[in-house]
């Protein structure tokens, strides 16, 4: 009885033994599943230019045979709006009073022009010239603002030219500062659950998400047909001679 009753233990260690060498099988298997769920923003991106409805709008396969959705839904989503100040650039040469007979000021012509350039979206997808509609999307969603540019618009030109007096002793320059807006949002990527049908498994509900930001200059209204003309502060800065 005695032999018999070791025999049955060592089968009782040797089924433990398999369960946890399965069970270690299994959870070695999670994270490979899971990093394979795992991309990068411009494979988000891909999937949400190839997606069924974008912004709620059905899409049609560029092939209608050999082609699929790589996802069921994509949706721009807009989650903050703000101005701000660009940087401030020099747009003039320095205009001197410095000569030492100088008694009163000079009167100068002070003309500049600047341009600043118009944003894009982060992505290839989402840039002008891009195949698809996510430039458009894109584009749409920035021009809802007021005195924002369309998107196809390279930039945004401003120009001063006026009469600046420059006390004796004084040299002087023009700066200029531009302002400026900027759009940050998500894409929303959706694939909807499956249940397993003949040869192929099944599929979770799957989501992802690829932050977005525009930014480009404030503009200000022009004549019918023009592109705006970017508002800014322009100043006259005065230093020693």
């Amino acid at each position: 009885m005695a032999k018999r009753a070791l025999k049955n233990k060592k089968i009782r260690i040797i089924a433990i033994g398999a369960a946890l060498s399965t069970g270690a099988a299994i959870v070695s298997f999670l994270p490979s599943a899971n990093a394979a769920d795992e991309k990068t923003p411009e494979e988000i991106m891909v999937m949400c230019n190839r997606a069924e409805f974008i912004n709620g709008e059905k899409q049609s396969l560029r092939q209608p045979v050999g082609d699929n959705f790589l996802a069921d839904t994509c949706d721009f989503v807009e989650t903050k709006f703000e101005t701000f100040n660009g940087p401030t650039v020099k747009q003039t040469q320095d205009f001197s009073n410095c000569e030492p007979n100088a008694t009163k000021p000079a009167t100068v012509t002070a003309a500049w022009t600047e341009s600043v350039a118009q944003g894009q979206g982060t992505y290839s997808v989402t840039q002008q010239g891009a195949s698809g509609g996510l430039f458009g999307f894109l584009t749409g969603a920035w021009k809802k603002h007021k005195a924002t540019l369309d998107m196809t618009i390279k930039e945004a030109t401003v120009s001063e030219s006026e009469l600046r007096s420059v006390p004796v002793g004084k040299v002087l320059h023009v700066e200029f500062t531009p302002k400026m807006q900027r759009m940050t949002g998500v894409w929303k990527v959706h694939l909807d659950a499956r249940a397993a049908s003949l040869g192929v498994n099944a599929q979770p509900e799957k989501n992802f998400e690829a932050p977005e930001v525009v930014e480009g200059p404030v503009v200000l209204g022009s004549a019918a047909g023009a592109p705006g003309i970017a508002d800014g502060i322009s100043k006259a800065v005065l230093t020693d001679c």
